[in-house]
């Protein structure tokens, strides 16, 4: 009986020890750095994407030292960007970076670091962190990388993401303006006209900061900023709406150049970027 019993325990001894082992581990020893590779290669093709990344971060453990690691590497972050799993992308992306930030393909690298957070981008109304990490990855991408082709990508995809945030400031301006709440309306605002001018919100911008400082009686800020309308986006609703409003007021739209929101204007004119 005391031998039978030894000799269980030995089985589920045996069992538990195997079922600790990495099941990878025997699947790929032996193998050459290239038929892994082409394993991936294959999974991607079949529409396999986590499988793929999964697999050439395999050859990376089996291969550490060969080129076809640093391959594996960057294909790795491509199949985790493609199957969704933008965490994983992202940390094999960055880990290539690390490595080999002057390789040519460093800038794809970064540029799937920024898609990773790009792709996450909820709508205004929702918190736009994402839109935040995706601006400043896909900003890194045009600084460090400024001739290649990823960087005239990333560019488009900037652009849109500024107005993602603009959007955002727009959506507790107007909530602020609803209230009454014209000062904290007014900053908001402010944030658009300051930090991103060059979007589709500016015009509403300066029209909300029309119909904000009329409230609070603030008449020549009023002013300008319906000049400032007019003057840059002059066939635009906003621009009649805020000229009704003005007409309605008894006052017209003058330009107060010492006014900050004329400054601001005249910055991006001039160049002078914010």
């Amino acid at each position: 009986m005391l031998r039978l019993l030894l000799a269980c325990l030995l089985v589920l001894g045996l069992a538990a020890c195997s079922d600790d082992l990495d099941p990878n581990e025997d699947r790929y020893a032996g193998r050459s750095a290239a038929s892994i590779y082409q394993e991936g290669e294959e999974m991607l093709n079949d529409g396999e994407p986590i499988a793929a990344a999964e697999t050439f971060e395999e050859l990376e453990r089996v291969h550490p030292y060969s080129e076809w690691s640093k391959r594996a590497m960057i294909m790795a972050a491509f199949g985790f960007y493609q199957g969704q799993d933008f965490d994983r992308a992202i940390a094999a992306a960055s880990r290539y970076i690390d490595f080999f930030p002057a390789d040519p393909d460093a800038a794809y690298a970064q540029y799937l670091v920024g898609m990773s957070h790009y792709d996450q981008i909820m709508d205004v109304e929702r918190d736009q962190g994402e839109t935040a990490r995706a601006l400043q990855e896909l900003e890194e991408v045009v600084r460090r990388y400024p001739g290649s082709d990823y960087a005239r990508e990333a560019r488009l995809k900037i652009d849109l993401a500024r107005d993602q945030l603009a959007g955002q400031e727009m959506l507790v301006g107007r909530y602020y303006l609803g209230q009454g709440n014209y000062v904290a309306a007014i900053n908001r605002f402010k944030r658009v006209l300051t930090l991103y001018q060059t979007t589709s919100q500016a015009p509403e911008a300066l029209h909300r900061l029309v119909e904000a400082y009329l409230s609070l009686g603030v008449e020549s800020e009023a002013r300008t900023a319906a000049a400032v309308l007019g003057h840059n986006f002059p066939g635009s609703r906003w621009y009649e709406a805020s000229y009704a409003m003005m007409q309605g007021a008894d006052i017209a739209p003058f330009e107060d150049r010492e006014s900050w929101i004329s400054k601001a204007f005249r910055r991006v004119v001039t160049g002078q970027t914010l």
